[in-house]
């Protein structure tokens, strides 16, 4: 049977949506939202954390691929760590889904903040006329729940508070995917994987993220997906408990193939915990056959190349030599 592709706009009542998509669940494919184009109108925006410097150094790089960057007031906003209150960050969230004109939401930064305003999103208007969101960190749940729920591809990659410290092959890969030119990812990895081939939607971001969402509207289902994880800041043992919660969760058992991007910044503990992150992540998906490797450019680091989340992809591993093409 051909691939299906479904326009998730609600047009229908929700279980018969429902059922409908479990019913195809073999041959269902997540929607790209049209690629941008030079004179598109993008907004720059922080639903999560408040904006320690000044961007505009980064969103004159956005203006010089040809588009016209929309500053949100939360750029400048505050209100404790936030990038200004609930209601504010959601309202000025809802306002650049909403608005036709605007072609692209990209988030400013992430931190945290995400969580406290996603159920408070009408995504009605975001259905009927899909476009990119893009971010990472604190954003997954954003990527996340857009898959989740409504079907719909968005974009794992650098934002404006990070541009200061990205590779010039990471803002490529984002310019590229905006406009929907081929992307490519070779590497060789330090840390053999396991080798094999694969093929199957792109799924993931921040791990912290998707433990935490595990169980509500957000969560995204990994099956015959392949899965692309990153953490930053914690420690050994949290990232094994948040990985067996998942696999006791039989989230991980039906994966296509799984991408271990950065794991930075981990604290050193009075009593080590005996396994590196990759070394228990290893031990953790041993049981599986699915091809796994190792340090992806993606996360909290300079190189944190551009991956879609809910489009096609083909993972070749061979050993410590990675190759990534999007479909």
């Amino acid at each position: 049977m051909p691939k299906i592709t479904i326009t998730p706009v609600i047009l229908m009542g929700g279980k018969a949506y429902s059922a409908l998509r479990e019913a195809l669940k073999p041959h269902f494919m997540p929607l790209l939202p049209p690629f941008l184009k030079k004179g598109d109108k993008i907004a720059i925006t922080c639903p999560a954390k408040k904006l320690p410097k000044d961007i505009e150094p980064a969103l004159q790089i956005l203006e010089s691929w040809g588009l016209e960057v929309i500053r949100g007031n939360t750029l400048t906003g505050a209100h404790h760590q936030f990038a200004g209150t609930d209601a504010e960050r959601g309202a000025e969230m809802q306002q650049f889904l909403d608005d036709p004109e605007i072609k692209a939401v990209i988030a400013g930064r992430g931190g945290y903040g995400c969580m406290r305003i996603i159920d408070g999103i009408d995504f009605s208007k975001f259905c009927a006329q899909p476009k990119w969101v893009v971010g990472f960190s604190d954003i997954t749940v954003f990527l996340s729940h857009i898959l989740a729920k409504y079907d719909i591809a968005s974009l794992h990659a650098q934002m404006p508070y990070t541009f200061d410290d990205s590779t010039p092959e990471a803002l490529e890969s984002l310019r590229k995917a905006l406009f929907g030119e081929p992307l490519h990812y070779a590497y060789h990895a330090e840390r053999p994987g396991r080798s094999g081939q694969a093929a199957g939607v792109l799924a993931g971001g921040n791990l912290t993220l998707l433990a935490m969402m595990t169980g509500s509207a957000s969560e995204m289902d990994f099956d015959g997906k392949i899965l692309f994880i990153e953490d930053v800041g914690e420690h050994e043992y949290s990232i094994d408990r948040m990985l067996r919660m998942l696999d006791r969760a039989g989230k991980l058992k039906n994966l296509q193939g799984l991408l271990v991007g950065a794991f930075n910044e981990i604290e050193p503990e009075s009593i080590p915990f005996g396994q590196e992150a990759d070394e228990l992540i290893a031990e953790i998906v041993s049981k599986y056959d699915f091809p796994v490797c190792y340090g992806f450019p993606c996360g909290h680091i300079s190189d944190n190349r551009a991956l879609f989340v809910g489009k096609e992809v083909y993972l070749n591993v061979h050993e410590q030599q990675i190759t990534l093409t999007l479909i």
